[in-house]
């Protein structure tokens, strides 16, 4: 089953995997060389370089460190730096905070 929003992600998927064979090709490596680097199969790296969608987040997190480029996987989303959460949670601050001290009665 196919929806609207799937166009987005297969495409970002896809370049994502043209991304990787670059790198890949960039650092001189055969698809084997990388293989055996991420200790996954000649397959599985053809697999990433096309884009497959079913491919497991491990195996970008193995080909990022094989490039020397794990950190950016962290830094994907961010927390500190996700403007759009950031600016929602702001929303929703009081505009007052309240004490929650009891008020002591005087003493006459």
């Amino acid at each position: 089953m196919s929806s609207a929003a799937s166009v987005p992600v297969n495409n970002a998927i896809k370049s994502l995997g043209k991304n990787i064979e670059l790198a890949r090709k960039r650092r001189g490596l055969s698809q084997a060389d990388l293989a055996a680097r991420m200790g996954v199969s000649v397959s599985t790296v053809r697999r990433m370089e096309d884009g497959h969608p079913g491919m497991a987040l491990q195996y970008l997190a193995s080909a990022l460190l094989v490039f020397g480029e794990l950190e950016k996987l962290r830094l994907l989303l961010d927390a500190p730096d996700d403007t759009v959460g950031l600016s929602l949670m702001d929303a929703k601050l009081p505009a007052r905070i309240h004490s929650n001290r009891r008020k002591t009665p005087k003493a006459f």
